[in-house]
């Protein structure tokens, strides 16, 4: 619906604020201040709740599309992960090549499959596996968070992923806390993706619960290069937890609304023209 709307807008716009009415003249070429113009006053034309239903209809689409429910991710989480990808892309702080968003939730039993990495422009559930918290962040479940060194526990919040390297875990992935007081300290802590034996169903069986690491989130050895090598490069990692205390600059709807607005405007621009 939000295409639509913005096709339409974008061709009576684009042939308002051209010097030259005529939409038919060929001789008349749309210039970039036209085109910018034109998106501007798109993404202005519709009202805040109608850009937010789309968003919210765009966020249900993708949701609905890779059957996350089915896979056990709440649409209340999930639209947190989505809500802040867009407010890093906002920023320009992700990878512009990729769309890839992982969700971590750390509510969940650590025998649940509580990782997913989707790819949200091609609405793919690319893995949904098994990862580790931290020793001191729980049992079964993860109950308790930090961002102090030392301290061998899982942190919440919002990631990028860094480069890759190999290490006594073979290949790992360095991550970047971007939620101040909650995870900064994630690079200076060596919070990093990495394999594990003790990630594994097998694991499971013989203990009743994922074996924990010191602070980093482990995933199953057997799919560790495939997802590592998915995700790397600046991607956004969310990872939910149980504290209510938490607060991210990132999770602000607002700002998601408005930039998705304006990139869907622009596409549909793009298109009319």
């Amino acid at each position: 619906m939000l295409r639509v709307t913005l096709t339409s807008l974008a061709l009576g716009l684009l042939s308002f604020t051209s010097p030259h009415s005529s939409a038919v003249d060929a001789a008349a070429p749309v210039t970039v201040s036209d085109v910018s113009t034109a998106i501007a006053v798109n993404a202005s034309a519709l009202s805040f709740s109608e850009k937010e239903a789309a968003f919210d209809d765009h966020i249900l689409d993708i949701y609905n599309e890779t059957n996350l429910k089915q896979k056990g991710l709440s649409f209340e989480v999930f639209k947190n992960g989505v809500v802040g990808f867009q407010n890093f892309k906002r920023q320009h702080l992700n990878a512009s090549d990729k769309s890839i968003l992982t969700v971590i939730d750390f509510t969940k039993s650590s025998r649940d499959k509580r990782l997913w990495i989707i790819d949200l422009k091609s609405k793919k559930l690319l893995f949904n596996t098994l990862v580790a918290h931290g020793r001191n962040t729980g049992e079964d479940k993860a109950v308790k968070f930090s961002n102090q060194p030392n301290s061998y526990m899982s942190s919440l919040g919002f990631y990028l992923t860094d480069a890759t390297y190999f290490g006594k875990h073979g290949l790992s992935l360095r991550l970047n806390g971007m939620d101040g007081k909650y995870n900064s300290n994630a690079m200076a802590r060596a919070i990093v993706m990495h394999g594990a034996d003790y990630a594994t169903s097998d694991f499971v069986k013989r203990y009743g619960r994922l074996g924990r690491s010191l602070g980093c989130p482990a995933v199953p050895q057997e799919f560790s290069k495939e997802i590592i090598t998915a995700i790397k490069d600046k991607t956004v990692i969310y990872i939910h937890g149980n504290d209510s205390r938490y607060t991210s600059d990132y999770l602000n709807p607002k700002q998601a609304v408005e930039t998705f607005a304006l990139e869907h405007s622009a596409a549909a621009t793009m298109a009319a023209i």
